[in-house]
């Protein structure tokens, strides 16, 4: 079982990404094959987290944070 602090996103983790690690994250968030949602999810934070922090990074993997409209009537 994984600790809690396994979870959080710290600034050293985002500061250490780089071009081909933004890649190979967003191909995984747009391959969708994870074993659970949760590993998903994870992947999504941390793109979010680099889309928020290290912009330059994530400028092509944008679309895979935009979320579509919706109505909720």
């Amino acid at each position: 079982m994984k600790s809690t602090s396994d979870n959080k996103i710290s600034a050293d983790l985002v500061n250490s990404f780089n071009e081909e690690m933004t890649y190979e994250l967003a191909k995984r968030l747009e391959e969708e094959n994870y074993e659970t949602p949760f590993d998903g999810l994870k992947d999504w934070h941390l793109l979010r987290a680099l889309a928020i922090n290290r912009p330059e990074l994530t400028s092509d993997y944008i679309h895979l944070l935009d979320q579509e409209p919706f109505d909720e009537n």
